[in-house]
Order: C-alpha cells, then sequence, then structure tokens
C-alpha cells in the first residue's frame, strides 16, 4: 500500500503548498525535502533503509504565520495521518499532565480510520448490491417455494419477481428515497466500566474492547427513509466485507512510515535559562524528558498494537518569545535538527492571502451567499484596505498574524450576513468597494481599546 501512492518531488511539494499559503519560502522547502524523503528511504534496497531516520523540524515563529497550515497541507498532500497537540497541554496537571504516548495512540487511530475508509470505498459497489437487495427484501418480500423439486415459478411467484424488478429499477432511479421503512442496526454494546486499582489507558481500552465484543450485540429496529436506510446499512454491509486485522495491521505501517505529528507550543516547555529552578520548571523540563524517547524512536502499544516512533515525521513549533529554543534540553535540541524560522507577515502578504489561496477567506465568503444565489464580489483596492487595516491592528494591539483577517473580514460582512435573504434578496450582488471598507472598517484603527476584537 505505501509503495502505492504517488509522491510528488519536493517543487511539486511547494507549488501544491503555494496554493494555500502564502510566502514562508524556507519553511516549505524543508518540509518537501522531509516528505520526499520518505519516498526515498522506502525506495532504499539495502539494510540501510531502517537506518536512515527522518530530519524533524523546528518551527521558530510568531501565532498565524502559517506553521499548523504547512504541517497540515503537507499530510494532506502525503495521504498521511497527522495528529496535532500541543506540548503545554502536557504540563496543565502539574507532573502528571496528559500521557505524552497518546500522541502516537492519535496517530494510530488516525491511519485506521484512513486505511478503513480506503477499503470501504474498495468494497462499497459489492456492498450497495447487498444493501439494495436488503431494502428490496423489506419493500416486497419475496415468495419462497414449499415444492423444491419443481423449478418452475408458480404465477404468484412470476408476478412476484415481476413487481420486485419495477421496485429494483425504482431504488436505482431513487423515486423511493424518501418513503420510510422498518430496518434491524446493530445496537453498539454500553461501554464497560472498570473498578479497580490504577491502570494505564492502553490496558483499559483492550479489557473494554475485549468484554464489549463477548456481549451480545442487540440489534434495534428503526424507521428511517429509504436514503437514509442505504447509508446506515452500506456502512454495516461494507463494515462485515472488511478484513479488521488487514486494516490494523496497515495502519500500523502507515502510521510508523508516513505519519506526522505536530507539536505545537514547544516552546511553552522551555524553561528560560535566567529563571529560577523547581516549581514549573521542572514540570516543563519532566515533559521534554518525556518527549525525548518517543521523538528518537521507541514502541508505544495501542489499542491497535505496537507502534514504533523511529521513521514519524516530528515538527515541532513555537513562537519562542520569552524562552529560546537553546531553553530546550541538549538531547531534545539534537531531535529536531532542522531550524526553520517563518517571517512575520507583511501588509502585502495579507493582500495575497485574501487573493491567492484556493481557500482564501474572500472565496469563502463568497460561496456562502452563493447558498443563497448572493452574488458576493470584491474591488481589488478594497482587498489592498483590508489587508491595510487588519495588519495596522495587528501592529498597535497583539499580532495574531493571518487570523486577523478573519475578525476583521467579520467585522466587514456580517451585517449582509445578517440581512441576507430576509433584507437582501436572492440574486442580488454585492460590491465591496475601498470606500466601503473605509466606512466600516476605519473606526477599529482609530479605536485603541480593541479587546473585543482580539481573537
Amino acid at each position: 500500500m505505501l509503495e502505492n501512492n504517488q509522491y510528488l518531488t519536493p517543487r511539486q511539494i511547494v507549488a501544491e503548498l503555494d496554493k494555500y499559503i502564502i510566502g514562508q519560502k524556507e519553511a516549505k522547502r524543508n518540509v518537501s525535502i522531509a516528505l520526499r524523503n520518505r519516498w526515498r528511504r522506502m525506495n532504499v534496497k539495502t539494510d540501510m533503509k531502517q537506518e536512515i531516520v527522518p530530519n524533524n523540524i523546528l518551527m521558530i515563529g510568531s501565532t498565524g504565520v502559517g506553521k499548523t497550515e504547512i504541517a497540515r497541507r503537507l499530510a494532506k498532500i502525503a495521504d498521511a495521518p497527522f495528529v496535532k497537540v500541543e506540548a503545554s497541554k502536557f504540563t496543565e496537571v502539574g507532573y502528571v499532565g496528559r500521557d505524552v504516548e497518546s500522541m502516537v495512540r492519535d496517530l494510530a487511530e488516525q491511519a485506521v480510520g484512513m486505511v478503513k475508509a480506503q477499503k470501504t470505498e474498495e468494497v462499497k459497489q459489492k456492498a450497495a448490491e447487498v444493501v439494495e437487495n436488503i431494502i428490496l427484501d423489506i419493500l416486497i418480500p419475496p415468495l419462497k417455494s414449499d415444492n423444491y423439486e419443481n423449478e418452475n415459478l408458480s404465477p404468484d411467484q412470476e408476478l412476484n419477481e415481476k413487481t420486485r424488478d419495477k421496485f429494483r429499477e425504482k431504488l436505482k432511479r431513487g423515486d423511493l428515497d424518501e418513503r420510510k421503512i422498518e430496518i434491524a442496526v446493530e445496537g453498539g454494546s454500553n461501554n464497560v466500566g472498570i473498578v479497580g486499582g490504577a491502570i494505564d489507558e492502553v490496558t483499559m481500552m483492550n479489557i473494554q474492547e475485549m468484554i464489549g465484543g463477548m456481549m451480545p450485540k442487540k440489534a434495534k429496529k428503526r424507521k428511517v427513509s429509504i436514503s437514509e436506510a442505504r447509508k446506515i446499512l452500506l456502512e454495516e454491509e461494507a463494515g462485515k466485507l472488511i478484513d479488521m486485522d488487514e486494516v490494523k495491521q496497515l495502519a500500523i505501517q502507515k502510521a510508523e512510515n508516513l505519519g506526522i505529528i505536530f507539536i505545537d507550543e514547544i516552546d511553552k516547555i522551555a524553561s528560560p535559562k535566567s529563571s529560577g529552578g523547581g516549581g514549573p520548571d521542572v514540570s516543563r523540563e519532566g515533559v521534554q524528558r518525556d518527549l525525548l524517547p518517543i521523538v528518537e524512536g521507541s514502541a508505544v502499544s495501542t489499542k491497535h498494537g505496537i507502534v514504533n516512533t523511529d521513521h514519524i515525521l516530528f515538527i515541532a513549533a513555537g513562537a519562542f518569545h520569552v524562552s529560546k529554543p537553546s531553553d530546550l534540553i541538549p538531547e531534545l535540541q539534537g531531535r529536531f535538527p532542522i531550524r526553520v524560522e517563518l517571517n512575520s507577515l507583511t501588509k502585502d502578504d495579507f493582500y495575497h492571502i485574501l487573493k491567492t489561496p484556493k481557500n482564501a477567506l474572500t472565496r469563502q465568503y463568497e460561496a456562502l451567499l452563493s447558498a443563497e444565489d448572493v452574488e458576493l464580489t470584491f474591488q481589488d483596492d478594497a482587498l489592498e484596505k483590508i489587508a491595510e487595516i487588519a495588519f495596522a491592528i495587528n501592529a498597535e494591539v497583539e499580532n495574531i498574524g493571518a487570523r486577523r483577517l478573519h475578525t476583521v473580514m467579520s467585522h466587514l460582512l456580517n451585517e449582509f450576513m445578517y440581512d441576507v435573504p430576509e433584507v437582501i434578496s436572492a440574486y442580488s450582488k454585492i460590491l465591496i468597494t475601498k470606500e466601503m471598507v473605509e466606512q466600516r472598517l476605519n473606526n477599529l484603527v482609530k479605536n485603541r481599546d480593541l479587546s473585543q476584537y482580539i481573537l
């Protein structure tokens, strides 16, 4: 399965990232090389294949400059399981915090979901045929012959078969989609609570799954439309056709060889050298030491099997306003050999973020209003003015990067969004001009108390 993935060249990966992320060329180049190196490693013919470890990446940059988006888009390009965790979550409950290994278990869960979806797609046609027969049997039950020696159909059976054929055609055309039928749906067994001493998360999940598997599943009767019944039954029948042992095996391979774990806010677990020891600093260093074996390469138990983290790509990110990357423990620093500093966004970057990406905010609002047959368009100088205002607010209050555009666009368009469809009817056209932007947004810049607009 892994060999069949279509891997892009580094230049092609950067070109894909450019469709969604403005600027940050150095970061894009580094992640594209890291992704391509996975394909290179999997195609190494010698024993050196197991020795090649990924070059983990540390991204340094303020909030809203694209760190998370780069990692998330990279995972989509690679069709790879992706998990984002915040390092600060591991320190929230003092020395205990959240189990650091949970990120690997989450990755395995993501991989199982991806492989299961792929396998479901493969058996979809076969499952659809089974579902069609189930629904047809509910609508027009077949007549069984009492005389098994006589192969000829009785007149009643012939009529029954003709009626079934007619209904089968109607089902295929969707003519009966709104008709209600009663179906039997498998009900999952109830969660089983375990009473006793402390028990780790994996053991708990395995015990619950084992006991749950032993308990009989009760079928529930539900009255639903045929279109809804088709979806419910399709999922059930596809599940019966899938070999879950094979799914788990392939998922673990996918997680181990293609998985990407994005550790955000890693600067929050770095202790500045200037601060005294003890207190939260001890907890932060403890989290770093917990992270170290996972990033170095270790075996983590999950409900689906053992996952080795040796070849998982780890991308860490942080603003490092208070601390510095050198404040991380040396062993952890060494596990992130590639360091990339992301640039702060300029006014020109804001303009291109509004205009260029496939998922640009302007296009999102255009799509939302098009759902009510209202055409929204932006003049070019209006986009320049929006970018200028967003940049100015970031400079005056707190720099939250491109996220500021969400605030500004919301303030600009909320009145229109409220007026559709009662005041602004379908097939209307809304043109956003520079003058309109100035009129609606200039008070944001003039008012220095902008706390209500900070995301």
